[in-house]
């Protein structure tokens, strides 16, 4: 689908000029002294950058002018809350808040079903992290979310996840010589769909043994010691490492 000719409001965006960065600053001056015809110029002249942030998601069969739309809602917040004294480029500003509001609109048209705190934890980190973005001139790092919002690192990890967009492992990546490389043959490094889900049963069984049986065989296999050096260090004798190697890997063999 071709994203270069979208219309909104019967406007080819393919027609629409670009502004200058110095062109652009002068209208933000305006614009924040209340000038509403330079709020309106700057949002038309800024729209190219919402079309080349639409190609992202153009692979998620989405409509692309209700994409579009969405988009430009990201940028009108982004020339209300843009911050001229922070010496950052309106357009490197612009960009994530116009991902980010596309994607608040996909989550929630999202059929997946995320935790009302989970959903609203994410969306506070999402707060969070424009402010954060706007206050030091750069997207900030996990652990300077979690402080600023008072909440452990993981927590914010795992709510961002929950909400993010879900990638098929068909969805190509890139195109090597004319064929196009998915995402699963960068996560399998060519391996068949069958080599992987066994990869994923095997680290359910894993997960499954006890304490002991993972420690040796993480020292047998990962480390590479004998049955006697493990049995030297965890201090028990070499028939006993023989023996619950042989039920851990027949555990894992059995599931």
């Amino acid at each position: 689908m071709q994203y270069a000719k979208v219309s909104i409001s019967s406007v080819d965006t393919s027609a629409l000029k670009t502004l200058s960065e110095e062109k652009t600053n002068e209208l933000l001056k305006k614009a924040k002294d209340g000038s509403r015809r330079s709020r309106d110029e700057l949002i038309k002249g800024n729209l190219r950058l919402v079309l080349s942030v639409v190609q992202r998601f153009s692979s998620r069969g989405e409509n692309p002018d209700d994409i579009f739309q969405v988009g430009c809602i990201g940028l009108i917040k982004a020339v209300d809350n843009f911050d001229l004294t922070q010496g950052v480029r309106f357009s490197t500003y612009a960009c994530p808040m116009i991902i980010g509001e596309i994607r608040r609109y996909l989550r929630d048209n999202n059929p997946v079903r995320v935790s009302r705190s989970m959903r609203d934890t994410a969306y506070h980190a999402m707060l969070t992290k424009e402010s954060l973005t706007n206050e030091i001139g750069r997207e900030p790092m996990v652990e300077e979310l979690a402080e600023k919002m008072g909440i452990d690192r993981r927590k914010v990890i795992i709510a961002l996840e929950s909400v993010s967009d879900p990638v098929s492992l068909s969805e190509p990546m890139y195109t090597d010589s004319g064929d196009a490389v998915s995402v699963a043959d960068r996560i399998s490094g060519g391996y068949e769909e069958k080599d992987w889900l066994d990869e994923m049963f095997i680290r359910d069984a894993v997960r499954a043994l006890t304490k002991r049986e993972k420690q040796i065989l993480n020292r047998r296999f990962i480390v590479g010691k004998t049955q006697t050096e493990v049995a030297s260090e965890l201090g028990i004798s070499q028939a006993q490492v023989s023996r619950l190697e042989k039920g851990a890997i027949g555990k894992i063999k059995g599931e």
